[in-house]
């Protein structure tokens, strides 16, 4: 995982008080309950039209809320559709400003687009550009911010561009949570995919699949099989998002491997919630759309737009993730969320009404970064081998496999940059907060 998937943390003593829920201390004693748990209840009745016409009265209405304000609102601006209508709502209201951030490689980089359409709908755009010095020196900070160790690459960005946008705004709108909800992730298409496989039984799937894995790597369909022979529960993308499961224990030093292998594995932890949806009959989409909700969305994607917007002393706020606007999405029927050809349907068609045609049909992007390019090159290559050959690495993980994921990388034969990311970044964490923090 990329994140710590529960309420615990990395502090003795220390729990996060988990989301929809509320906690009062009474008389000596802590009452810890859930008031709300989000839900998927598809109306396979609704329309495709008449979706995305309450998908855009629940969007206006709450960007209309989020706006409210007694000092200057602004909004982050990629070039996809998440964010373009949540600026577009907020142009009819406002004169806000509208923030960007990208890369001098315009592969990695929506700047252009995030600036024609601003003077589109006559915002102004303020873009700023990341180089490699500037991203690398921020690291420690940005980890320090976040509390908690999160290699999330699209972290050291955020920072930066919550910083220019506070220079002249005190809160700025967003659009996480819209992939989420509406059904965003390419990923979710694989649920798709698997349909008709996953209605052969189950021993015949578990047979094929270790057939398969006895073939070589990039034989066309090996990784299909492989992936159907497991229940959702097991192929849930963010349980080895970063590392399968057993390299990452082979990655730890010995002791902390063999702690690691009697721990839970990943998808036993989510087990009772992938049983739980099971139980309520959700199809696979909406079941791994719930889960995200339920684990990613708050422990990783909104755990850092919080963060490091709070890094910056800058209100955040998120229109998607108002109550009316999920009791819209949830009413979606899968296929208006999700089809093999296309994500966010109903959101896209709503998009039509006002976007134009190319902001409304952009796929998925992601926050992008140049790191896996700048991992391969020096001094950046270099520098992070320093640090995973470091003192404190050498407490965690087996140098000599560090390095071979480093040296493989470079060479360009795989890429590891998750994987090298993801310890480099615990290392910077830890270091900030045992080593360089430990008599704050």
């Amino acid at each position: 995982m990329e994140y710590l998937p529960d309420e615990e943390t990395l502090f003795t003593g220390v729990r996060k008080l988990a989301a929809g829920h509320w906690l009062r201390w009474r008389d000596g004693r802590a009452e810890y309950r859930r008031w709300f748990a989000p839900s998927f209840a598809p109306d396979e009745g609704c329309s495709l039209d008449e979706s995305a016409e309450a998908i855009a009265e629940a969007v206006r209405g709450s960007v209309a809320a989020h706006a409210a304000a007694d000092v200057p609102v602004g909004c982050f601006l990629s070039a996809g559709v998440d964010s373009s209508l949540v600026a577009h709502e907020a142009s009819r209201l406002m004169d806000a400003r509208t923030f960007s951030i990208g890369y001098d490689d315009g592969r990695f980089s929506e700047l252009e687009q995030a600036a024609s359409f601003a003077r589109a709908i006559g915002l102004a755009n303020e873009g700023r550009t990341l180089g490699a010095e500037e991203f690398f020196a921020s690291v420690p900070a940005v980890q320090y911010a976040l509390d908690e160790p999160l290699p999330n690459p699209s972290a050291v960005p955020l920072y930066h561009l919550c910083a220019h946008a506070a220079q002249s705004s005190k809160v700025v709108l967003s659009g996480e949570g819209a992939d989420e909800l509406f059904g965003g992730y390419p990923y979710y298409q694989e649920c798709l995919a698997f349909e008709p496989y996953m209605a052969a039984p189950a021993s015949l799937r578990r047979g094929l699949g270790a057939a398969a894995g006895r073939l070589p790597a990039g034989v066309r369909g090996r990784r299909f099989l492989m992936r159907g022979a497991r229940p959702l529960s097991e192929r849930y993308i963010r349980l080895e998002y970063n590392f399968p499961w057993t390299e990452a224990l082979g990655l730890l030093t010995p002791e902390l491997g063999a702690r690691g292998a009697a721990a839970p594995a990943p998808w036993e932890v989510t087990a009772p919630l992938f049983a739980e949806m099971g139980a309520a009959g959700l199809d696979e989409v909406t079941a791994m759309q719930t889960a995200d909700i339920l684990t990613w969305m708050q422990q990783d994607i909104l755990l850092k737009a919080d963060k490091m917007s709070m890094a910056a002393s800058l209100e955040l706020r998120v229109p998607f993730l108002d109550r009316e606007v999920f009791a819209v999405a949830r009413t979606l029927p899968t296929a208006l969320r999700v089809t093999r050809g296309e994500t966010k349907v109903a959101l896209r068609r709503a998009a039509t009404r006002t976007l134009p045609a190319v902001t409304a049909a952009m796929p998925k992007k992601g926050f992008l970064t140049p790191l896996a390019q700048w991992l391969r090159e020096d001094p950046w290559a270099a520098s992070v081998r320093e640090v995973l050959n470091s003192e404190t690495a050498r407490m965690f993980f087996r140098g000599d496999r560090l390095n071979a994921l480093l040296d493989e990388h470079q060479r360009g034969t795989r890429s590891n940059m998750k994987k090298i990311w993801s310890a480099y970044c615990f290392v910077i964490w830890y270091d900030q907060y045992f080593r360089e923090h430990r008599n704050v």
